[in-house]
């Protein structure tokens, strides 16, 4: 007893007789005879000689408690010892590293969730917009796009969704365009075949005759716009192309025996490329004779029109023809391109105003395009450029072709390298 040492949060006290007599030396938080009634409690529970365990609580403390009573000496002198620890001041350590830690948790928590909160908002944004976007699109405003930011998934996502945009656009307004277009061109016959019809005289029979044959070749030209319009959806439409190995030396012969049936003029073939390629050679023969009835509208009657193919340096197919006709002047030659774009050349202009739209769709959908190069008064060449097809099978057509190169319809926009004085004999390459 002399010799103890509580712990902390402990306290043990000795008694002889009901009375303290023993109490450790060493300072302790609290003083188990300060405590009221704690002492009396032990001293009636062990009267028996028993020891006790319990547990004492009052306003200020919780105690668990043992109390041992002996017998001292030889005079049988009753002592008794105790010993307790506050329960509450042991736990309160644990309670003060519970709060903090559950502090620490709920900090952490709110952190992660604002983090969370921020990423989620930046990586949803996109969709917001995309659907607030959606929503204010209308058939009158079409502009409007999602903002592209970063280079993440999500961004990738917005570009392709904003290049989906882009093309209905250009759908929508292709569409629009091509309708008023041909409200305006099926105007114009309907209103002259109205007119007529208004003021015949049915007593009549040779008016009668004349406004029926006029009626008759404007519903033609109707006919011929409707065919025209057709051809041109089909052929902006690169799905629809029927892709096969097309012998382009036998496609270049084909074509100027067709285009020489359109007569008062001098079909001359000036080359043909002795290669095999991947085409919708149906669409492609299409596009090469309306160029070809194009140069037969606008060269003079016995003029020369050439046809050829040929194998460029930089690999690409050319299919061109060459006229001596009027030629196109520079502010034109973008707009004839366009739906119903014609050129003033100062001759009468027949057809739907769309032949140069459906050759260039059609080379378009063979990942190629279309180039001009005229001259007013000396003539023009249209060429299709087909990309990626090669070199040709023969390697002196090659070495002819490298030479020639200042000669490839489009090469060089001079008059003399498009339109020789001199015609040249027609030149075949034939097979390697």
């Amino acid at each position: 007893m002399q010799r103890l040492v509580p712990e902390r949060n402990e306290g043990a006290v000795g008694l002889i007789d009901g009375i303290p007599t023993f109490i450790p030396s060493t300072a302790t938080p609290f003083s188990l005879t300060e405590i009221p009634g704690l002492v009396e409690r032990a001293v009636v529970e062990t009267a028996d000689g028993s020891v006790r365990m319990g547990t004492f609580v009052d306003a200020t403390h919780a105690l668990r408690y043992v109390a041992v009573p002996f017998t001292v000496g030889d005079g049988g002198a009753t002592a008794l010892y105790l010993a307790a620890y506050d329960l509450r001041a042991e736990l309160a350590d644990t309670n003060s590293t519970f709060q903090t830690y559950s502090l620490v948790a709920v900090a952490a928590l709110v952190v992660v969730g604002l983090v969370g909160w921020f990423v989620a908002g930046r990586l949803l944004r996109p969709l917001r917009e995309l659907r607030q976007t959606a929503a204010s699109i209308t058939g009158s405003n079409r502009s409007a796009r999602i903002p592209v930011v970063g280079h993440d998934d999500v961004s990738a996502l917005t570009a392709t969704i904003n290049g989906m945009l882009d093309r209905l656009d250009g759908s929508l307004t292709s569409q629009r365009q091509l309708l008023d277009d041909v409200r305006h061109e099926l105007k114009t016959p309907i209103t002259i075949v109205r007119g007529h019809f208004e003021i015949l005289d049915p007593t009549d029979p040779a008016e009668t005759r004349e406004t029926v044959a006029l009626a008759l070749d404007e519903l033609d030209r109707m006919s011929e716009l409707i065919d025209d319009i057709e051809a041109l959806a089909v052929s902006e439409q690169q799905g629809l192309l029927s892709l096969a190995p097309c012998d382009v030396l036998e496609l270049t012969e084909q074509v100027q025996t067709k285009a020489s049936a359109l007569s008062g003029h001098n079909w001359v073939l000036e080359r043909a490329a002795p290669i095999v390629v991947d085409v919708d050679t149906r669409r492609i023969t299409q596009a090469w004779l309306q160029l070809a009835d194009n140069a037969a509208k606008y060269s003079p009657t016995g003029s020369r029109v050439g046809i050829g193919s040929l194998v460029d340096a930089h690999g690409e197919l050319r299919l061109w023809v060459r006229d001596e006709g009027v030629g196109i002047p520079t502010s034109a030659q973008e707009r004839i391109f366009d739906r119903f774009g014609r050129a003033e050349t100062g001759r009468s202009q027949t057809g739907s105003g769309l032949g140069l739209s459906i050759v260039q769709s059609i080379a378009r959908g063979h990942g190629g395009r279309v180039e001009l190069a005229s001259q007013p008064g000396v003539g023009s060449t249209f060429t299709i450029v087909l990309p990626g097809v090669g070199r040709d099978g023969n390697a002196d057509a090659n070495a002819d072709a490298d030479a020639d190169a200042d000669a490839v319809p489009g090469a060089d926009a001079s008059a003399s390298a498009l339109f020789p004085d001199s015609s040249p004999e027609p030149k075949r390459e034939d097979h390697a």
